[in-house]
């Protein structure tokens, strides 16, 4: 298990942890929960790694809030961003095809509320979890496998 901790205070420093973060995640498959309360900035991490694998420039990727799902096919990696927060059941969970996503050898599936759903937790290959702290300060707890 991989372990790391990363402090900012900018968008742009957001998106550096999520350059760094991405390099963690390798290799694919892997299917990693983002947890922090709405406006952390979970979107705007998954902007910074979507830009290291090449798959999409920072203003390209927005939330997955109402349709869902993002898909978006780096060089050699396909990011899946996932927004759950609107979804209460399993059942809701089953029709978005996770299960399929996640088996791809080249997946980079990323949750969003996921921790809502113990299923996606219990498959998870880690997590980030997102904190406020004083002001626009962030901290980026990751553990990855």
């Amino acid at each position: 298990m991989i372990e790391r901790r990363f402090k900012t205070r900018s968008v742009n420093g957001t998106l550096a942890i999520g350059q760094n973060v991405a390099e963690l995640m390798l290799p694919a498959p892997k299917l990693i929960v983002l947890r922090g309360e709405l406006g952390a900035g979970k979107t705007t991490l998954v902007k910074g790694i979507a830009t290291f694998l090449g798959a999409a420039e920072p203003e390209d990727v927005t939330s997955p809030t109402f349709t869902l799902v993002h898909s978006y096919q780096g060089k050699t990696i396909r990011l899946y961003h996932l927004d759950l927060y609107r979804l209460e059941t399993e059942r809701e969970l089953l029709t978005l095809g996770i299960d399929e996503m996640a088996a791809e050898p080249d997946a980079l599936v990323l949750v969003e509320w996921g921790e809502k759903f113990p299923s996606i937790v219990a498959r998870a290959d880690g997590e980030i979890a997102i904190e406020h702290g004083d002001g626009d300060e962030r901290m980026f707890f990751v553990r990855v496998k």
